[in-house]
């Protein structure tokens, strides 16, 4: 049976030709390749952290675990590298496989092509080659695998990013471990960053901002955290927080939908208060039209649309709070008092929807009559109730306009729809 290490040496004789004699002449120009790539899809240096919680959620998980991701930032050099930081992420998944493997050491080549029926959220395949914008060596310690990549070209192969290299001896596991803060066993999937001197600030500053709502719409991730260790609690610059979700699964079925409560924790070392909201969820199927086709959602026949309504006030971090997620938050902010989530097709960047396209304008027109069937389902839901319930629903009404005229088009279509069932009057 192959071991981990020769599966490593495998690919690297094979894929890389690394001991055959002379160098393939285009892999110079596939290493520019993918260092414009992995560059020009993110338009900001920290969406390295949207991927990685992402690739979390795609994870396989055993039964009876609580999924969760943690992210610990130190100022220890545990690479013994030079990096001025390094960021460990610490993930209780399965583990690496053989094939997790081959992906990364590709590009496009995502176990996840064509899987979105499966629950994948994932679709680039490039997700990893991210950390590049804040690393020059990452570290993947995960079943059994102890592999280092680097983005300077390979002196076996003269490419870069996708080689991978057996590591022997740094970092140190027990330093690992201490940093880790648990009596256990390290989680089966450990990355190490050291951050490049110039990205310490900025990841620094997105640990610090990440959204409260982050695990709104994931259907694994229960848990995510985020620290800073550097020995001495004063050095500490980064906010750290631990988010919890809680699902109630009494659902209540209704058309081709069902409704559902969400409830979101968020407790910050800034803050000895924990905050807390519950969502009210509605969940809808459509029938994807045969027109709102694309060749990336070609397997799927059904549109899920999800609104989130906050039942109190949104569990905030920063000055705004998404209104847009494509099962992560993008950076759309709507005006709406309530969260629109479905399986939209991203602008590379990941930042926004594709308004433009014609599988999210098929998502899009759907929504209207989603928002109705969830306004209608909430109001009986508190008929026999005080008045004052009355007003806290109407509260979700889209009343303020937004800066998307397609978002905009939703809003007058919602209106229309209200003012059909006598739920408003025209003028509302």
């Amino acid at each position: 049976m192959t071991t981990r290490r020769e599966h490593i040496e495998e690919i690297r004789k094979t894929k890389f030709s690394i001991g055959a004699d002379g160098l393939n002449p285009l892999t110079e120009d596939l290493h520019q390749a993918i260092k414009t790539l992995s560059a020009e899809l993110y338009a900001k240096d920290v969406h390295f952290l949207m991927e990685l919680i992402q690739n979390a959620e795609d994870n396989e998980y055993a039964e009876g675990v609580d999924p969760s991701l943690e992210f610990v930032i130190t100022s220890r050099d545990i690479t013994a590298t030079g990096a001025p930081a390094t960021l460990l992420v610490f993930n209780n998944e399965k583990g690496f496989s053989p094939e997790n493997i081959e992906s990364i050491c590709g590009i496009g080549r995502s176990t996840k092509n064509g899987n979105r029926n499966r629950g994948y959220i994932g679709e680039k395949g490039i997700g990893f080659r991210s950390v590049f914008l804040i690393t020059a060596h990452p570290y993947v310690f995960s079943n059994g695998y102890q592999i280092r990549f680097s983005e300077d070209p390979c002196v076996h192969c003269n490419l870069g990013y996708v080689v991978p290299e057996w590591i022997d001896t740094n970092p140190n596991l027990s330093d690992i471990k201490q940093l880790y803060g648990s009596a256990s066993a390290l989680p089966t999937t450990t990355l190490i960053l050291p951050l490049k001197a110039d990205k310490v600030q900025p990841v620094k500053q997105q640990l610090s901002s990440i959204h409260r709502e982050l695990l709104l719409f994931l259907s694994k991730i229960k848990k995510l955290s985020v620290r800073e260790d550097n020995g001495d609690p004063s050095l500490d610059t980064v906010s750290a927080i631990e988010i919890a979700s809680e699902t109630n699964f009494v659902t209540r079925k209704n058309i081709d939908a069902q409704s559902y409560t969400v409830h979101l924790s968020a407790e910050e070392s800034s803050n000895a208060v924990e905050n807390e909201c519950s969502y009210y969820m509605w969940k809808q199927k459509f029938a994807v039209r045969q027109e709102c086709r694309v060749e990336k959602r070609m397997e799927v026949d059904e549109w899920v649309i999800t609104l989130a309504f906050p039942i109190g006030e949104h569990l905030h971090r920063g000055t705004s709070s998404p209104g847009v997620y494509a099962f992560l938050p993008t950076e759309m902010v709507t005006n709406f008092p309530f969260i629109i989530q479905a399986d939209f097709l991203l602008a590379s960047s990941t930042e926004t929807i594709l308004l433009d396209n014609i599988w999210n304008k098929g998502i899009l027109d759907c929504v209207p009559t989603a928002f109705v069937n969830a306004f209608i389902s909430l109001v009986r839901s508190v008929e026999d109730a005080p008045v004052s319930s009355f007003h806290r629903i109407f509260k979700f009404l889209p009343v303020q306009s937004s800066s998307y005229e397609a978002l905009n088009v939703i809003r007058e279509s919602i209106k229309a729809k209200l003012v059909e069932e006598n739920i408003v009057q025209e003028n509302f």
